[in-house]
């Protein structure tokens, strides 16, 4: 049986929390490294465990795949207890750690299909695709206040404890409109964020995974 994990992902993707995850948690892994956005060289990289062809894919030490970067999130926190990087079951915290962890991906991550490639809703057009970026830019920008409003962070997001939500966000955050628009719009959120991006456990990682470059944080990149 392989005792270690299988993650399928890239630099700068959904699969860097999940790392950063496995990190945390001293669990061994190796990283097939699939940008599936190049290409079906990629793609195929990823077919046998995703039929979306998409990342991230984990592939457990028993042999179970799991997709969708949240699920994967939550599973590894509920799987190694003693880390706590989730809230227990039966924790006040536990369902607005549930509720946000299904809110990022199903308000914010989901429209970087869109962005990633808006001829796939809108043809060729160049100008529908900028309106298309555009429009989905200030839609994530509104759900991350929204996130804002709604949150008391301490230290991070939940309190006190670094959680997976935690690095969920500190990596969603990254993408377009990328974090300048992010700590306008959600500045005790950005607080908790830099917290994460600062930890020592995690900064050798950031670098090889997720580099902080120039101009990552320019309100009008759109990566």
């Amino acid at each position: 049986m392989n005792q270690a994990y299988t993650l399928y992902g890239a630099l700068g993707s959904g699969s860097v929390p999940v790392e950063a995850t496995l990190l945390l948690l001293g669990q061994p892994y190796a990283v097939v490294e699939a940008p599936t956005w190049e290409g079906a060289a990629e793609q195929a990289k990823v077919a046998g465990v995703n039929p979306l062809k998409q990342i991230p894919a984990l592939v457990t030490p028993d042999g179970e795949t799991i997709t969708e970067s949240a699920a994967i999130l939550i599973w590894l926190a509920d799987r190694h207890p003693e880390a706590g990087l989730a809230p227990a079951v039966d924790s006040p915290l536990r369902a607005q750690f549930l509720r946000w962890m299904v809110f990022v991906p199903a308000a914010i991550y989901s429209l970087f299909w869109v962005r990633d490639d808006p001829s796939r809703l809108v043809g060729p057009d160049a100008a529908q695709q900028a309106a298309v970026k555009a429009a989905t830019a200030e839609r994530i920008a509104e759900c991350w206040a929204v996130m804002e409003r709604q949150l008391t962070p301490g230290r991070y997001l939940l309190g006190d404890a670094l959680t997976v939500l935690d690095l969920y966000v500190a990596v969603v955050s990254r993408w377009g409109p990328r974090r300048r628009r992010f700590y306008a719009v959600a500045p005790r959120m950005g607080g908790v964020v830099r917290r994460v991006d600062a930890d020592p456990r995690l900064a050798a990682f950031w670098e090889a995974r997720f580099p902080f470059v120039e101009g990552w944080e320019s309100r009008g990149a759109t990566g």
